[in-house]
């Protein structure tokens, strides 16, 4: 039986849950220096960044892979080489009529972040824009959450990027795109590698839990991990945040100081995360008040994603993702109460691990038929476990360049599920946070008053973290 390079149950799950109005590409908004991106006549160097990045794709395979589906949906589907692949399909120029202003540029990438990407081919697309009115260039990315997650994005862009001024050209090994199976053969291939699967569980968990003493002792961990996800508090308060959401969207960047952050911690206590969920809660405070919908002591429900990629996963695509649940205690007007309790939370939750809990059950969806992951993904479109989705990705804190050209920012965006109507990406890079506000555009019109609310509440921590310390 051939070995397949077939997507992990996680991966697929990404694909059902796909619809014209839930894209679910993963992207970003990067802003670079302008000038190396031209030539002496001012023309933009389309081919020399295409040659640049067809120069490294073999670091990264998937890359040139597109999806094939197992017949009857069978099987997870497999990724194979696409022999028709094009370089200009996936890394493309446009440009906005000169002096193109932010506002401009915002409502583009609205735009090309609400399309769906084309799953007869890879899964990824870049788009340059010039005529910024700064004389800048952007870039605008996209790539399906079934190929990365978001450690893995950042892993890649590392690749894909410079970390001097002096871009590298590699010498890449030619590539011979290898034949893809016939669907007869993958049928017959998946249904096998179905039925032989089960002798492999079992040996896997003879091997975890070798000895009564190492069951006992890793039962009771996912017991007491799992169990975080049953009790009185799992379920989400209805809000205004999850509507259905349609099929297009807004985008709001946000930049905090990333020392700032770190005296807050320093001076207030936490961690750095629990300081960026204390600054999001006083944000959504400030949306929820402008709405006539804050409550004394009302508690929102965020999903955290948790990387579980060790360094020996580092550079390989999919998805290695558990999560968290953490309430935030946007109705408690007190901002360093806001912190205090976004630590307690989230160090009741690692104390528990409920990131371990929620991996193993992940884990388990491996061994479920793709008929069964399809509906559990459906259901997941409806889900009333969060309000909202706040994902921090640690980036460099070293300049990174693309052709020469220096990145100034860089804001992640991440996808919307059916009820979930707006998501915070954060990236830190070169000591600011970069926090991208992605959301559906009919139900908030009002983003601007979230990003301005976060923004306050980040001062307002920064201006008692220094009181304190006076």
């Amino acid at each position: 039986m051939s070995e397949y390079d077939r997507l992990t149950a996680q991966d697929s799950s990404f694909l059902h849950l796909e619809r014209l109005e839930t894209p679910m590409h993963v992207g970003g908004l990067s802003v670079f220096e302008g000038a190396p991106f031209c030539d002496d006549d001012g023309r933009f160097r389309l081919a020399d960044v295409r040659e640049l990045v067809e120069s490294r794709l073999h670091l990264v395979p998937r890359f040139r892979k597109r999806l094939m589906h197992v017949p009857g949906e069978l099987g997870r589907p497999i990724w194979v080489d696409d022999d028709r692949f094009d370089i200009s399909y996936h890394v493309r120029l446009t440009a906005l009529p000169a002096p193109g202003t932010r506002q401009q540029l915002l409502t583009l990438t609205e735009r090309v972040q609400a399309g769906m990407l084309d799953r007869s081919r890879p899964l990824w697309e870049l788009w340059f824009v010039e005529g910024l009115e700064d004389g800048n260039v952007a870039l605008i990315q996209k790539t399906h959450h079934a190929l990365v997650d978001g450690v893995s994005a950042v892993d890649v862009a590392t690749v894909l990027l410079d970390f001097s001024p002096e871009p590298t050209l590699l010498d890449a090994p030619p590539w011979t795109p290898q034949p893809a199976p016939s669907p007869e053969q993958l049928l017959v291939d998946s249904i096998v590698e179905r039925v032989t699967e089960p002798a492999e569980i079992v040996r896997g968990f003879r091997r975890v839990l070798r000895g009564p003493r190492h069951a006992l002792e890793r039962a009771s961990q996912l017991a007491r991990s799992v169990a975080t996800f049953v009790d009185r508090s799992a379920l989400a308060p209805r809000t205004s945040l999850n509507r259905r959401v349609g099929r297009n969207r807004r985008l709001e960047p946000v930049r905090v100081s990333l020392d700032e952050v770190k005296t807050i911690r320093q001076r207030l206590g936490g961690t750095v995360n629990d300081v960026i969920l204390a600054g999001v809660a006083g944000g959504l405070a400030r949306l929820l008040e402008s709405r006539d919908e804050l409550e004394p002591g009302l508690t929102l429900k965020v999903m955290c994603p948790v990387s579980v990629r060790d360094e020996s996963e580092q550079m390989q695509l999919g998805n290695r993702v558990s999560a968290m649940f953490v309430p935030l205690a946007v109705g408690e007007p007190d901002p360093v109460k806001r912190l205090e309790a976004a630590r307690a939370a989230t160090a009741d939750l690692k104390e528990r691990e409920q990131a371990v809990g929620a991996a193993f059950l992940s884990d388990l969806s491996e061994y479920a038929a793709p008929t069964l992951l399809g509906l559990a993904a459906r259901l997941a479109h409806r889900q009333p476990f969060f309000n909202l989705v706040v994902t921090n990705v640690p980036g460099p804190q070293t300049p990174l360049y693309c052709m020469g050209g220096r990145m100034l920012e860089a804001y992640p965006i991440v996808p919307l599920t059916q009820n979930t109507g707006v998501v915070v990406g954060i990236l830190s890079y070169c000591g600011q946070l970069h926090l991208g506000l992605f959301a559906d555009r009919d139900t908030f019109a009002d983003l601007g008053v979230l990003a301005a609310g976060i923004e306050d509440a980040f001062a307002e921590l920064t201006k008692l973290a220094s009181d304190r310390e006076s």
